[in-house]
């Protein structure tokens, strides 16, 4: 028998809609190992679906609020929205492993070939997730975007308006681009590329599939954060008209100590 190692994963979806949560949550669960507990939180303000810089902007302190409101009650943490909004901050500020889908996504897709493309379901989605490739350095590895031509009905039907289409891009971006490996990028598209997968000639990843296994990874991996440098927490400051659990991790007052680092928070199930 195995070790199971049991953890609490936050899964932080950063737009508005409940319906995207659950799709989320069910693709994080169903891959999740034994043991590993999946808590989901839908953004309380914001958009129904983040899809832009400026709204990615906006909706990065929510983000910060929700983390601090739960870090000391989990092991890590998923930012779910394709684009890692506040991913930079968030590590930054918290001693918690947290994780970015498309960061996630991509470093997974470079394991399993040496070019992948990004299948989304908006065109006007490509200038903001293509900072996610520049920012993991990987623009040589990278052999583009495709789009579906048609539309959807709502953010929260596109997996069943557009799941036939996927697939047939799934092959252009094979044949045409050259791709080794595509990536599903976007919340509604959560838990379709295990549902296609059998149908396609390359391997397809599903993002938030990727950031729970990356995660579970570095909880069990028990690493330390960095005390120096550009990811080490800031010194401690006053703050006006931040939420109290984010200004209290901002001003070091908070002193819940991280599940992560407590001895029994890792223990042999079976």
């Amino acid at each position: 028998m195995g070790m199971v190692i049991d953890m609490k994963l936050l899964l932080v979806n950063p737009n508005t809609s409940e319906a995207m949560t659950s799709l989320m949550a069910d693709a994080a669960s169903s891959i999740a190992s034994p043991g590993t507990d999946i808590v989901p939180t839908t953004a309380r303000v914001g958009f129904p679906f983040v899809s832009s810089r400026v709204e990615a902007e906006i909706s990065a302190p929510h983000i910060f609020e929700t983390i601090a409101e739960h870090h000391a009650d989990v092991d890590g943490v998923i930012i779910s929205a394709f684009g890692d909004p506040g991913i930079v901050g968030a590590r930054q500020l918290f001693d918690i492993p947290v994780i970015g889908v498309s960061e996630a996504a991509m470093l997974t897709a470079c394991a399993l070939g040496d070019r992948f493309s990004i299948i989304t379901f908006s065109e006007r989605f490509a200038a903001w997730f293509y900072d996610c490739v520049l920012r993991t350095g990987l623009e040589r590895r990278f052999a583009g975007f495709r789009f579906p031509d048609e539309d959807f009905r709502s953010i929260d039907t596109v997996q069943e308006d557009l799941a036939e289409t996927m697939v047939h891009i799934v092959e252009e971006a094979a044949r045409v681009d050259g791709a080794e490996v595509v990536i599903f990028g976007g919340g509604p598209l959560a838990g379709l590329a295990a549902k296609v997968a059998h149908r396609l000639p390359i391997p397809v990843v599903d993002p938030v599939a990727s950031a729970v296994v990356f995660a579970e990874g570095l909880v069990r991996l028990r690493t330390r954060k960095a005390k120096v440098g550009g990811s080490a927490r800031p010194p401690a400051k006053s703050s006006t008209g931040i939420a109290d659990s984010l200004a209290k991790r901002i001003e070091h007052t908070d002193k819940a100590e991280p599940i992560a680092s407590r001895t029994d928070s890792q223990k042999q199930l079976r």
